[in-house]
């Protein structure tokens, strides 16, 4: 199976790890992966800050990179959602219309993609710690994820998942609104840290490295001995030791 990866700006610039742990993992499951080094942003940023044309313009580059993949697979929903879910609406009554949607149908975000697609959920990880899983805004509305991570999670040796009060709550990141809503943007992350430390976890776990950018930042504010960490690096953990 012939599988393009794309790798968000803010994982490309501050996480990249995740984008190596990710190929670890398709390539374990089987594929063969492959990598545009032409690609930049999916336009998700200009869209939701209100420039549409502009967006369009990145849009149809990520089109264009992609042209032919197989599967579209990327370790975010919020970039994945947007595909998904909004490049019809950017190319709406435009010739790229039904490339657009297109696209949008061969993209998947890396759990939903492992879980629902591949059928695999066991990749022989290790991880002795208590952890809770935050599901992002993107991942559960945009992109209906909620059973595929924990699945792959509870193959993962040692590792203690315990589930955290009003779990599908936002976390305050937004993009844009941690911005210009500062203050019930630092309260949403206060309140999702209080319900993680309040299960005894030692770790968050998501699929989303932007809302755990946001929550790590109020993490270390605090002072708190929480830590944030990728659903694929997890999955990685002693895998190469399985």
């Amino acid at each position: 199976m012939n599988v393009q990866i794309f790798v968000p700006c803010f994982i490309d610039q501050l996480y990249p790890q995740v984008a190596f742990n990710m190929v670890k993992l398709l390539e374990k499951a089987g594929c063969t992966v492959q990598y545009n080094t032409n690609q930049t942003c999916c336009g998700q940023p200009s869209f939701n800050a209100g420039y549409w044309q502009e967006s369009k313009d990145v849009c149809s580059k990520f089109i264009a990179d992609f042209k032919g993949a197989d599967y579209i697979v990327a370790p975010s929903a919020s970039c994945i959602g947007f595909v998904k879910n909004y490049f019809a609406k950017v190319f709406e009554g435009s010739s790229q219309y039904l490339e657009a949607t297109e696209t949008g149908k061969r993209a998947y975000e890396l759990s939903d993609f492992l879980v629902n697609v591949l059928k695999v959920e066991d990749f022989g990880a290790s991880f002795n710690a208590k952890a809770t899983y935050h599901d992002s805004c993107a991942g559960l509305r945009e992109c209906g994820i909620k059973g595929e991570p924990r699945k792959l999670l509870a193959n993962v040796k040692g590792l203690e998942l315990l589930e955290m009060k009003d779990v599908e709550a936002c976390c305050g990141f937004g993009g844009s609104f941690a911005v210009k809503f500062e203050a019930i943007s630092i309260a949403m992350a206060d309140q999702k840290i209080d319900n993680a430390e309040a299960t005894g976890a030692q770790y968050i776990i998501s699929t989303d490295m932007s809302c755990l950018m946001h929550i790590d930042g109020r993490i270390k504010h605090r002072g708190s001995n929480l830590k944030v960490l990728h659903l694929a690096d997890v999955l990685v953990n002693g895998m190469d030791n399985a």
